[in-house]
């Protein structure tokens, strides 16, 4: 779970970029950090997010697939196949 959680904020928080409001990748991202099991790995995985946006600038093809992701990821059913293709981490 740990790894899937890092994997997924390095994954969408390297398609986001820098903006005054949150990119809709950046919001997956950090919805992605609110499934970590304890404070301590949800202000690590938010800080690589962070990181990550600043480093990577996203196109619009990535952020239109992020937005498409945002409604139906959601971390009661992450550990499963669908679960983690509603949240991009799986095809």
């Amino acid at each position: 779970m740990r790894r899937l959680l890092l994997t997924a904020a390095v994954l969408c928080a390297s398609l986001s970029g820098l903006t005054a409001c949150k990119s809709a990748c950046r919001e997956l991202s950090e919805k992605l950090c609110e499934c970590a099991l304890n404070s301590v790995e949800k202000q690590a995985c938010q800080q690589r997010a962070a990181d990550e946006e600043g480093r990577v600038e996203p196109v619009a093809e990535d952020e239109a697939v992020c937005e498409a992701k945002l409604d139906g990821c959601d971390c009661r059913t992450i550990e499963t196949e669908e679960g983690k293709k509603a949240c991009g981490l799986a095809r």
